[in-house]
């Protein structure tokens, strides 16, 4: 019993922490949860994401972004960096959704709620 116990409350995480790829662009960087910074090249980022044009599309953690309108409607606030070196994840944006994946899963972490 215990251990259906642990086992629920972890797949209760695990499946509420997979969808955070609903994000707010913030004005200034202390607003955001992460600093972000678009790279001209895939084999430069680290997460290929597609813009997705819906919020129910940009379920799990695989790179699919819904833009939302207002702060509190978002998984994760944002703050465009303009260098790399200023930036705790590293984007590249796709054309395809089937493009859209990681590139380096070690900040898979960054895009959990």
């Amino acid at each position: 019993m215990r251990n259906l116990f642990f086992l629920l409350i972890g797949f209760s995480l695990f499946t509420h922490e997979l969808s955070a790829q609903k994000v707010f662009s913030t004005d200034y960087a202390h607003q955001a949860d992460l600093k972000v910074f678009v790279a001209d090249y895939a084999h430069q980022a680290d997460l290929s994401v597609f813009l997705v044009d819906y919020a129910h599309q940009a379920e799990g953690n695989e790179g699919l972004w819904f833009f939302t309108k207002y702060a509190h409607q978002a998984d994760k606030r944002v703050f465009f960096v303009d260098y790399a070196h200023q930036a705790d994840l590293k984007i590249f944006i796709v054309d395809y959704p089937h493009q859209a994946k990681w590139q380096n899963t070690s900040k898979k972490h960054l895009m959990f709620r």
